[in-house]
């Protein structure tokens, strides 16, 4: 295409320069000149719009003449004129600033990028890359979404509001019927994010964030009520504060999160524009209340202890304790003075000084307290207590603020001054056993302005059923009432405080879901009101009395039940769960007052104030004090059997000849997986295999099991099974045959039982019996107890190069299994507050290895702590401070031992022990061809034996003793023997024997049917705590004998074996009873019965052989 001369080449569009964004630099097109040749328009509608603006600005100054006219006219006086010009020009300069306020705003977030830029000298360049912000982080790329996604967000809303507030709004009272929002938007402006902060490692079932949030967004919702032609409505919103989000429980399947729970840990602060009929909300004196009381409905909905939860997966457990959990802890704050405070009384304009009115808020949360005001005192003594709950830590933080009191606005007294505090942690502990303890020295304590508590009540207030209806009869007389569902709210009252429950409307069986605290003075004489209303508050609905003593007996003083209503109909009833805790403050440096309530104990001017009592430097903790999940956990023991029907996998000479698989299983859990032995060439597998991992009981968790066929290339795939683990944690116990999926046939039989540990060292013995018999060859040693740590903190450890402080980590082993905590930046006082579990296998034998390192500098200092200490502590728990090897630095931690006991073992373990001398097992007839008359045999041996009371006592023969247990498991069809050890075996010789013990199974004598122990070196008393087996068929048992001999190597060249004894008994052999398992080696037993503690046996000089070994 040819171009005129006149024309200059085109630019492209990446060569044309961007317009400008400066409006002065191009002129706007109302001041530029008309082309004439272009054919101007008339100048008529531009003149007429022009008299329309002029017409309508003199129609509002006529307007605001109105009310003047109308004072004349009923003869008012011109000071209320005045007043109504006053109390405009104040609506009007209070309007100007929140309009001014947030264009500011509005012009900051939008021009945050150029600002920042132009602030730091960087224009057009972003940071470089080694400015970090260690503590919190940006997230701009979550903000990018936040305004993807703000449109929807807005239709949401809409539906919300339209569909569901709208409705219970119309419901709620009848003058409100006609309740609409006519507009909803959210604007253009969306919410950012200005920081993240992640508090890593804080527990490890949950993920905890605090998001600096900041909306300054053009929001406009409009609201009307027409039955009154009232509209309403907010233009424009500030809100601003920090949001904590936690994301909890962590489950093994998608979502992978439970639940989100959302709350601010402070109050926002916040800053509304009103329209229509609120705008009156924005006259002076209504505007700062409105906002107070608006704030109080965010703080009762979304501050702490309130949050929002957020269910994210179907039957969540325990939603009452996510929505409203526990506390961590109670703060005992003694306000006690101040001193040096500001004086801001003035007298005579100014010309003579006074002093001050001061009183003190102290705030936590939405918690706050006031205190007394003492007159003209810049030094006052308060001397008063309060309590609060402390929910998150970190995070929550105490706000104390003096204020001078004034007729007209109290005086702030910062600046200036300062506020002695004493400060106390309470912990709560889930027994009564200290209660006495704490309600002596409550007694001793004079606390104002009201008594010290004992303990906490916490009441998840969940459902009523069948609830009366309400009519006309149950009302009084003045209040008529037709027939129909009540709107239910109840009232809880324990003495003087009284808390009420959202009211639900049109229900006879309503579900509140609420939770609410008290302080409790003294639970044994206290009693709980409990009153179910309609929201009138005219009826009452129910009634229920509950003593608080009763919850003292009850196990973890907790009550979740049904609870019976009086006063109410047949089937009324009300589900709560109700949790107390006792206030323990656990401190050496506290001594119990000799005499209650002796004088000085609370004295504020005493000289010498305990250790840690003052903020600047709290009393250090003599316990640790881990969260409500801490050891929680169970033991899943997962048994593979066996599977049947699996399919053929292998294929010879190019698929021409079937074979069989070589079968083997995978099991995922919990983070975890395993794997069984490969079975050779078998379709229907025996693997028998034992399998245990530590579960908590988060829902939603699954075991995964595949099975594999084992090639040389690639496995191939045999199907699959999954097992939601709520039926096993519920139950205990499961034994099923599982289908497997994705394939044409296959089953699996797995047996899987739960182990709750337990905090008693009464059954560890038997437990570790239990495993030796159960255990299989092919599977690691069974787990005996569960061993969980609590690390909390450290204190003085010791500084890097002398003067720098250390970045310090834990590591925490047992055996083969470790654990390492995360890395606290520059401390000497690191605080971890990690948990870590351990199976232990020995717990006699076993320690904990603790180490505490620097990040680059190496051992700060160690602890081995041997877990014999903790099976003769209390509870099987220590904790307290240990003090590291190095000399220098401690650790606070709680180390929590428990037995798992197995109650589907299919083995019962009995706590005597029965020893059989060469005379006694002499005496047992010989039993030869048919079946056994065990009925009469063993009553008889089992009378002999009950004189024996222990091993210890029974005489040893000229040879020695072997101590082995013998029994047939008819669920597994093998025979399984365990030899435990021998004791004063005979030395023939200069230098002791290395004894070991030979076992053959008569009356076949090849490799097959014998076992032998390892060989111990120089001992009379070998351990050898060795099992072994015989797959072997019930019948095939019956005609079996078991030759049992303790030997040794005659010498370093020869192969002769030296015989050191055999057991006496049947020609020096021990029968297998028909259909039985043996007591203590000989005695037999019922068909289905339990082998007993190991056997004793005194060995006999029966005969002198040498062996092919």
């Amino acid at each position: 295409m040819e171009r005129s001369p006149g024309e200059g080449p085109s630019p492209s569009p990446m060569d044309q320069p961007s317009a400008p964004s400066d409006p002065t630099d191009q002129p706007p097109a109302a001041h530029a000149k008309p082309d004439p040749g272009s054919g101007g328009q008339p100048a008529g509608p531009g003149a007429a719009g022009e008299a329309l603006a002029v017409l309508t600005s003199f129609g509002r100054r006529l307007l605001v003449l109105i009310p003047v006219y109308l004072a004349g006219a009923v003869g008012l006086s011109v000071g209320f004129v005045l007043f109504g010009l006053a109390l405009y020009l104040g609506w009007r300069r209070v309007r100007d600033e929140k309009e001014r306020s947030l264009r500011a705003a509005r012009q900051l977030l939008d021009d945050e990028e150029q600002l920042t830029a132009k602030t730091l000298y960087m224009s057009h360049r972003e940071l470089p890359a080694w400015v970090s912000f260690p503590d919190v982080e940006k997230a701009e790329w979550l903000n990018k979404i936040v305004a993807q996604v703000w449109p929807f967000l807005g239709r949401y809303m809409e539906k919300l509001l339209a569909e569901t507030v709208a409705p219970a709004v119309r419901g709620s009272n009848p003058h409100l019927q006609t309740f609409t929002f006519t507009r909803v938007e959210l604007g253009e402006k969306p919410l950012r994010i200005i920081g993240v902060k992640v508090h890593p490692g804080q527990r490890k079932e949950q993920i905890l964030l605090d998001l600096n949030i900041s909306y300054v967004g053009d929001v406009q919702i409009d609201v009307e009520v027409k039955k009154y032609f009232c509209k309403a409505g907010v233009k424009g919103m500030q809100l601003h504060g920090v949001l904590r989000v936690i994301l909890e429980p962590l489950i093994g399947d998608l979502p992978f999160v439970g639940a989100v729970s959302m709350f601010f840990i402070r109050r926002p602060t916040l800053d509304i524009n009103w329209t229509g009929m609120t705008n009156l909300l924005d006259i002076p004196g209504l505007s700062s209340l409105s906002d107070t009381m608006i704030m109080d409905s965010i703080a009762a909905f979304l501050v702490l202890p309130n949050r929002l939860l957020v269910p994210l997966v179907p039957d969540l457990q325990d939603v009452a304790q996510l929505r409203s959990p526990l506390p961590r802890g109670i703060i005992r704050i003694h306000l006690l003075a101040a001193r040096g405070l500001s004086s801001k009384d003035k007298y005579v304009k100014g010309l003579i000084e006074g002093k001050s009115d001061p009183y003190a808020l102290v705030r936590l949360g939405t918690q706050t307290f006031c205190s007394r005001v003492i007159d003209e005192e810049l030094n006052p003594q308060w001397g008063e207590t309060y309590e609060v709950m402390v929910h998150e830590v970190p995070g929550q933080e105490i706000e104390v603020e003096v204020f001078d009191k004034d007729p007209d606005k109290d005086d702030f007294l910062g600046g200036q001054g300062q506020v002695h505090l004493r400060l106390e942690w309470l912990s709560l502990l889930s027994d009564a056993e200290k209660l006495e303890q704490v309600l002596q020295w409550n007694r001793g304590v004079s606390s104002r302005p009201e008594p010290p508590s004992a303990a906490i009540l916490v009441v998840y207030l969940d459902r009523a059923q069948d609830l009366p209806m309400v009519t006309s009869e149950l009302y009084p007389p003045q209040l008529k009432k037709g027939n129909k569902e009540p709107n239910p709210m109840v009232q809880l009252s324990i003495q003087d405080v009284t808390q009420e429950s959202k009211a639900v409307y049109s229900t006879n069986c309503p579900v509140w879901e609420e939770a609410f605290r008290f302080f409790l003075q003294d639970p044994q004489s206290q009693e709980l009101d409990v009153q179910v209303k309609d929201d009138s508050r005219a009826l009452t609905l129910g009634a229920l009395t509950l003593p608080l003593a009763r919850l003292l007996t009850a196990p973890e003083l907790i009550l979740d039940q049904w609870f019976q209503l009086s006063s109410s109909g047949p089937n009324s009833r009300l589900y709560m769960k109700l949790v107390m805790r006792i206030l323990y403050l656990d401190s050496s440096e506290i001594c119990f007052p000799t005499v209650p309530g002796c004088p000085g104990a609370w004295d504020v001017d005493s000289e010498n104030p305990q250790r840690g009592s003052s903020v600047d430097a709290p009393p250090r903790p003599c316990h640790t004090t881990p969260d409500s999940q801490f050891g929680t956990e169970h033991v899943l023991r997962i048994h593979v059997l066996e599977a049947q029907d699996l399919i053929a996998k292998d294929r010879f000479l190019g698929g021409l000849v079937k074979g069989k698989s070589d079968p083997y299983v995978k099991l995922k859990l919990a983070g975890r997986s395993f794997r069984s032995h490969v079975v050779r060439e078998d379709l229907n597998p025996r693997w028998n295999e034992v399998f245990e991992v530590i579960v908590t009981s988060v829902p939603g968790q699954e075991l995964e099991v595949e099975v594999f066929d084992k090639d040389l290339d690639k496995d191939d795939f045999l199907g699959r099974c999954k097992v939601r683990l709520t039926t096993v944690l519920n139950s205990g116990f499961l034994d099923e045959w599982l289908t497997l999926e994705d394939v044409p046939s296959g089953r699996l039989h797995l047996r899987l039982e739960r182990l709750t540990p337990r905090p008693t060292a009464a059954e560890l013995e038997e437990v570790l019996q239990v495993n030796s018999l159960i255990q299989t060859q092919k599977s690691a040693e069974l787990a005996a107890a569960l061993l969980s740590i609590y690390m909390e903190r450290a204190e003085d450890l010791p500084l890097r190069k002398g003067t720098k402080h250390p970045s310090p980590y834990a590591t925490l082993t047992v055996g083969d299994s470790s654990h390492k905590t995360k890395t606290i930046s520059q401390t000497s006082a690191p605080v971890w507050d990690e948990s870590a579990s351990f199976l232990i296998r020995k717990p006699h034998t076993e320690s904990l290895e603790l180490q505490v390192r620097g990040e680059g500098t190496g051992v700060l200092g160690s602890l081995s702590l041997p877990l014999s200490e903790l099976l003769v502590a209390d509870q099987l728990c220590l904790d307290r401070w240990f003090t590291l090897s190095s000399g220098q630095g401690q650790v606070l931690l709680r180390a929590q031992l428990g037995i798992l006991v197995s109650q589907h073992s299919g083995v019962e373990a009995h706590s005597h022990s029965y020893s059989h001398s060469s005379s006694s097992l002499s005496e047992e007839p010989e039993l030869s061809g048919g079946p056994p008359h065990i009925t009469s045999s063993a009553p008889e041996l089992r009378q002999r034996l009950t004189h024996v009371d222990s091993p210890l006592e029974a005489p040893a023969g000229p040879l020695g003793q072997v101590k082995l247990t013998l029994w047939y498991y008819s669920e597994e069809r093998k025979l399984v023997s365990i030899v435990h050890g021998c004791r004063s075996l005979r030395q023939n010789g200069r230098d002791p024997p290395d004894p070991y013990v030979s076992l053959l199974l008569l009356p076949d004598k090849n490799r097959g049917t014998k076992r032998r122990t390892s060989q111990k070196k120089r001992t009379l008393s070998p351990e050898f705590n060795e099992r072994f087996e015989w797959e072997l068929p019930l019948d095939e048992a019956q005609r079996r004998k078991l030759d049992v001999s303790v030997k040794s190597n005659s010498s370093f060249m020869s192969r002769e074996r030296e015989l050191l004894g055999k057991v006496r008994g049947q020609d020096g052999r021990a029968e297998v009873r028909a259909g039985s398992c043996w007591h203590q080696g000989h005695s037999p037993c019922e068909e289905g019965s339990t082998p007993r503690d190991p056997l004793e046996v005194t060995l006999s000089p029966l005969q002198w052989f040498g062996t092919s070994m």
